[in-house]
């Protein structure tokens, strides 16, 4: 096996943070009933082995350094007192499956008492104070000083910040969503986060101090807060007798009956990913909610801005110029009206999540034009869109929104309502697209990002809107470039992970989380290179068009791809979305 291709051996995201408590004052007049986020034991990595040379010495120490608790307590047992001042607080590097340890160039040799070892290996990015990823692969290397003091080795001095692999970080880290608020739909969108494991107690308390401070630098401009600047913690958070996790609030201003609602959301549905069932919120000892003394992720799930496809919305396929179902009661059935009747030549489409909407890209010489229309009906108009090439069409979750790419540079989102003709608007994309061409765009069904494929690289933005209309794709990031190589298409498996087929023979399936932390390879079994297009959607199988047809994988037992429509090799399939 490739070292690539055991980079990754599970689906799970796994995911870092900074130890920390939220901040809070040094008395409030609310009773401590029993405290969440108090000390318990953890496993705490060994210390340094007696006798140790100094390339194990400091290939131990790395390995430690992935347990934060007591300021990386146990990494600093293997520090000389030289180097008591290390700042680890200074981020975190993530270097992937393999790293070395080697003497440095020109170091000293292990007959002397100081030597230089060096670090050695490929970053995929760092862990920034805020407890976010930022995805950036490149190659890495580190030196530290090494002393032998009373016959034992220890490290004297080293950069400020913390080098974990990844598979360390997977030990010792938890993955969160913190929830925040899209500021036009006014419903919550997540964000996700990485708190230390242990003490797992102690994971309420973080996940409060970083939606106190905001949203990550990937969705900035996009999501917003409900707290206000200024706001904090009263006290501690508690639990209650009857199992309520207490959180008292305070400096939160005034807030109409809609905003504290949504605040509350916030606070419940992060909460909730770190196992709190039930959440007492308080500003300033009264409830928050006076109707609602205690909530639940149930009193909340509706302002969430997640949306799936629903079970009876059937996925469907672009095949020999037309739309046909591919899921269903009759699969390979073609549309009723115009996308189905071969009165139009369409090389793509879309549909809405609900399957009410329905926007397909045609072929009219050597020029495409977008269509759009009703679902089930299958009756469609052309928007006055017209060039070279058009990306497949997206749509926004409410289904008011179909976006394309136009000659893989202009992002183009069309306005549909019941009430007025389509309308057509321009999207500010200039920072994806000074990457390169786009290739691909899909919007996520919560539709605070995109993930794009620019000039063979995969891609993800947040998009950025204002009350007055505009709309800009921000906050642009390259993931996993090395793992992938050139990327094909690309879909939303969900709004934490992607799924992209590429021509790297070594991984021409592979799914990524939206940060970039974790890619893993998705077997091929079946699969015929090169791959030309793929749809995904929660819950549903992988769809992947190859050079004989469209080949479906659900995962679990299954050890193979299965083939859903052969003799289709420019075929597009598709899940509502």
């Amino acid at each position: 096996m490739s070292r690539r291709a055991g980079l990754v051996p599970a689906l799970l995201l796994a995911l870092a943070a900074l130890a920390g408590c939220a901040s809070v004052p040094e008395s409030s007049p609310v009773q401590v009933l029993r405290q969440v986020g108090g000390s318990e034991d953890a496993l705490v990595p060994p210390g340094p082995v007696a006798g140790s040379n100094p390339l194990d010495l400091v290939r131990d120490f790395v390995f430690a350094s992935g347990s934060s608790t007591e300021r990386h307590g146990a990494a600093r047992r293997f520090l000389s007192a030289d180097a008591e001042g290390w700042d680890d607080s200074a981020g975190l590097t993530v270097l992937d499956g393999q790293f070395d340890t080697v003497p440095a160039p020109g170091a000293a040799g292990p007959s002397t008492d100081t030597t230089t070892i060096r670090i050695r290996g490929t970053a995929i990015g760092r862990l920034t104070s805020s407890g976010s990823f930022e995805p950036g692969q490149s190659m890495f290397q580190q030196d530290v000083t090494v002393v032998r003091r009373d016959g034992q080795w220890r490290i004297s001095d080293l950069p400020p910040g913390v080098v974990v692999p990844l598979s360390v970080f997977r030990d010792n880290y938890k993955p969160v969503r913190t929830w925040f608020v899209d500021p036009v739909r006014r419903l919550a969108v997540a964000d996700v986060r990485h708190v230390p494991s242990v003490p797992a107690r102690a994971q309420a308390a973080r996940v409060m101090e970083l939606l106190l401070a905001g949203p990550s630098g990937a969705l900035t401009g996009a999501a917003v807060s409900l707290f206000p600047p200024g706001a904090q913690l009263r006290s501690n958070l508690t639990t209650s007798d009857d199992g309520a996790v207490v959180v008292d609030l305070t400096r939160l201003g005034d807030l109409d009956e809609s905003s504290r609602m949504l605040l509350a959301a916030q606070v419940v549905l992060s909460l909730s990913e770190v196992n709190v069932g039930r959440v007492r919120l308080l500003a300033d000892g009264e409830p928050l909610l006076p109707d609602r003394e205690d909530l639940t992720r149930e009193d909340v799930a509706a302002l969430s801005a997640e949306v799936e496809p629903g079970a009876d919305v059937p996925g469907l396929v672009v095949a020999g110029g037309r739309v046909r179902q591919l899921s269903g009661p009759e699969p390979s059935a073609p549309l009723p009206g115009s996308l189905g009747d071969g009165s139009y030549d369409v090389e793509s489409a879309a549909s809405t999540v609900d399957g009410r909407r329905l926007a397909a890209v045609a072929q009219l010489g050597a020029q495409r034009t977008l269509l759009v229309g009703n679902g089930a009906a299958g009756g469609v108009v052309p928007v006055p869109l017209t060039a070279g090439t058009m990306t497949r069409p997206s749509w926004s979750p409410t289904g008011g929104e179909a976006w394309t790419v136009l000659d893989s540079a202009v992002v183009a989102r069309v306005l549909v309502d019941n009430t007025a003709p389509p309308r057509t608007g321009r999207v500010n994309a200039d920072e994806l697209a000074a990457r390169g061409p786009i290739q691909d765009l899909r919007l996520s069904r919560d539709g605070m990002r995109v993930v794009a494929v620019v000039g063979g690289g995969l891609y993800t933005g947040a998009v950025a809107r204002t009350i007055d209309g505009e709309v800009a794709i921000r906050n642009v990031r390259r993931l996993r470039p090395d793992d992938l190589g050139a990327v094909v298409a690309a879909d939303w498996r969900s709004t934490e992970s992607i799924v992209a087929i590429t021509r790297n023979s070594e991984m021409l399936v592979g799914q990524v989380t939206v940060d970039g932390l974790v890619v893993q390879q998705i077997v091929s079994n079946n699969l015929t290179a090169p791959l030309t297009a793929i749809a995904a959607a929660a819950n549903r199988p992988l769809w992947v068009t190859d050079q004989t047809g469209v080949w479906s994988f659900g995962g679990g037992d299954q050890v193979a791809w299965r083939q859903v429509l052969a003799g289709a090799p420019d075929a597009v399939p598709l899940y509502p979305g």
